[in-house]
Parts: structure tokens; sequence; C-alpha cells
């Protein structure tokens, strides 16, 4: 699972979600990219799943960039615990996602192996995504 090694602050607050993804907007890496299409929030389990789905799909053909990670902390309190008494201990790690981000790229595989593999990706994934082919 994907978590900082270390932070700074261990707890962050929530933040905005508005805007849209000026850096990691275009496919630099490989041939193939999913872009997000709306924001929100990625967990780290999420990310894992999505790559075991893009692995699983090519049989381990090709190549794979994971162009986010987790850096923000969340919290969760304890069920049924009453209000107050500070803030959650931190429950997971997820990434910032805003639209127009390039999540995952592929490369090294034919063009309808990429785009099947990368919808099963999305089917994992927390935000609406688009198949994008890099532009020469």
């Amino acid at each position: 699972m994907l978590a900082p090694r270390r932070a700074k602050h261990r707890k962050e607050f929530r933040g905005k979600r508005t805007g849209v993804a000026i850096r990691g907007s275009n496919v630099d890496f490989g041939e193939f990219g999913l872009k997000a299409l709306t924001c929100g929030w990625v967990s780290a389990r999420q990310i894992e799943a999505a790559r075991r789905a893009l692995t699983h799909y090519v049989k381990r053909g090709g190549r794979i960039w994971i162009r986010i990670f987790p850096h923000k902390p969340i919290t969760k309190k304890p069920p049924e615990t009453r209000m107050g008494s500070g803030k959650g201990d931190v429950h997971e790690f997820v990434a910032i996602v805003k639209p127009g981000r390039i999540m995952f790229e592929m490369g090294g595989v034919p063009k309808a192996d990429a785009r099947e593999a990368m919808r099963l990706a999305s089917a994992k994934l927390p935000v609406r995504t688009k198949f994008i082919v890099k532009e020469n």
C-alpha cells in the first residue's frame, strides 16, 4: 500500500476540491493514459486495486506508470464516539485528483488492450475518467 514515509504534519485540514489540474495533465511517459474528468480523493487501496487490474489484464506485459501518490492523511473517529475530544486518528492516505489529471499511463501494448485495461482500472476508481492517446 502506498503511504508517505514521513510528513511535516501528522493531520491535515480537508481542503478545497475546486479547480483543474495544471501539472500532470499530459501523457509524458507512455503512449496511453487515464485522465480524470471529475475531482475527488483516490485512496491508496483504490490506486492499488486499479494497478492490479491493469497488470492482470495485460498479463504483466508492457509498462505501467502511476502518476498519483496518496500524500494526504484522512482522519476518522471510532464508531459510537461522542462529539468533541479532538480530531480522530489517521485512517488512510488519499491522493487529491482534479479534472485533467493523468492518473495512470501505459506503454508497450496494443491500443485495444490498453483501452480495455484502463476501462477495468477505471471501475475501481471513485472519479469519472477518460482514455486518452498521446499526441505526436
